[in-house]
């Protein structure tokens, strides 16, 4: 029987940790139930004779997770339904120290800061006055948009100049996308497990967002084909090429089919291909079997540099007067510094060095992960920046994050990518990207340890 509330002797250290543990206890035990108010940060502390800074960090912690939220002026609530989305991710808070697998990042050098470095000195000697003065996104962009076809061209998509719209990155682009292709109150569908920041992303704009059957390639066709007989479906949102949390990689007939039945249903097509060329070994877009219909975006922020924020939104010819509004309305145009830099790396070749020394070292990670996680179930794309991997039956995924991270690794549950309203089977997403080579193989050793042995709740931390 779970305690609550519990006992100053009963908690563990870290403190805040145990005691949000206590908490995750009785809630998912019943002893709390959904839309209990839960005490004050002040009266907690005095009962328990512990600081309001660790009752804080407790609830802040649960809040993370989506068990309790805060309302202004009301208190703390333990949620009457499961949170929108939760960000999968660890914030990191001052002195601590942990590797962190839970953002999903590139691999970094000095190399790609001397890059910059040297580009922003060069840029201080010949930047045009466009690139600062004018507030017209043709006159300013016309250029970069030309060596921008070149780097969609690697990609596999091969539009023309009047097609392809530069934004702020891809969050930018996805935007203008959906906006683009739905209206409120319209049907989107995507992968049961997908992009964590779409089910707030829909919501916000007034859409309706439903998860698809997927398989080791993805979205399984006749799912797509049946949802589509059984309503009016407006887009279908793809992460076809590995990109996904589960690191699906979407063959080229799968995507070809599903490019059909989208152009029998009347359906959109928004593919978010952020990782651009980065896969050695991939099929062409599904904008390529469907350009008509598809409204296909990349960028260089994960396959290049994370603060090379610029994205390009390929459209169809019958949306560009609507795209080219609505990215007016929300953003008018892409930073013309970044568009800048974009440009000059794509033509002196920095852009695709850059992609090519990061795969290189995704090789390397990837190896690693692979011996690590021999002897348990798990799905990774060669060159890819993450691992997918699947749970043992002992194991809660909330538990094995708590596990993971006590030990000083941060993954991501599976649960902050779920889309729809069935559940998923107990997940992590292991990021390879952020940190050392070093870093890389000692978090892989623990994940790896944790996932073979059982939990113990006494370390339980969230």
């Amino acid at each position: 029987m779970t305690m609550w509330p519990p006992r100053k002797e009963d908690l563990k250290r870290p403190v805040y940790r145990s005691l949000a543990q206590c908490l995750s206890d009785a809630i998912h035990s019943g002893a709390l139930r959904a839309g209990s108010q839960l005490p004050t940060h002040r009266s907690l502390a005095y009962d328990l004779g512990l600081s309001v800074q660790t009752v804080s960090r407790a609830y802040e912690e649960l809040g993370r997770l989506g068990l309790i939220q805060g309302e202004v002026g009301r208190g703390s609530y333990v949620r009457t339904e499961p949170t929108e989305a939760r960000i999968p991710w660890h914030r990191r808070q001052r002195g601590d120290n942990f590797i962190d697998c839970s953002m999903l990042a590139p691999v970094l050098s000095d190399n790609h800061k001397q890059r910059m470095a040297d580009t922003l000195v060069e840029i201080a000697g010949d930047l045009s006055p466009s690139e600062i003065f004018s507030f017209r996104p043709r006159a300013t962009l016309d250029a970069h948009c030309e060596r921008a076809l070149h780097w969609l061209g690697r990609c596999g998509v091969e539009p023309r100049r009047g097609q392809v719209i530069p934004t702020n990155g891809c969050t930018a682009a996805m935007t203008v996308a959906l906006m683009t292709a739905a209206h409120p109150g319209e049907l989107v569908l995507t992968e049961e497990i997908g992009h964590h920041t779409l089910k707030p992303l829909t919501a916000a704009l007034g859409l309706r967002l439903d998860g698809l059957r997927i398989d080791d390639e993805g979205i399984v066709p006749e799912a797509f084909e049946r949802a589509c007989r059984n309503e009016p479906v407006k887009v279908l949102f793809a992460l076809p090429s590995a990109l996904n949390p589960t690191a699906a990689m979407m063959g080229a007939a799968r995507r070809a089919e599903l490019a059909d039945i989208a152009r029998r249903h009347d359906v959109w097509i928004v593919e978010n291909d952020a990782w651009g060329p980065l896969l050695s070994r991939r099929p062409p877009p599904i904008a390529a079997f469907a350009p008509d219909q598809t409204l296909y975006f990349t960028g260089l922020t994960k396959c290049v540099l994370p603060g090379l924020r610029i994205g390009w939104l390929v459209v169809p010819e019958r949306l560009i007067a609507a795209a080219m509004t609505r990215h007016l309305v929300t953003n008018w145009m892409a930073t013309p510094l970044m568009a800048e830099i974009a440009t000059r790396w794509i033509e002196n070749g920095t852009a695709a060095e850059l992609t090519d020394w990061q795969r290189a070292q995704l090789v390397r990670r990837n190896a690693l992960a692979a011996e690590a996680f021999r002897d348990i179930e798990h799905r990774h794309a060669p060159d890819g920046m993450h691992v997918w991997l699947t749970l043992p039956e002992a194991w809660r995924e909330d538990a094995f994050v708590a596990h993971a991270r006590h030990e000083g690794v941060a993954v991501a549950a599976g649960a902050n990518f779920a889309t729809g309203e069935a559940p998923v089977p107990p997940a992590v997403r292991v990021s390879l990207g952020d940190g050392s080579e070093q870093d890389i193989a000692t978090g892989l050793s623990v994940i790896a340890r944790l996932a073979a042995s059982e939990p113990e709740p006494a370390l339980l931390a969230y």
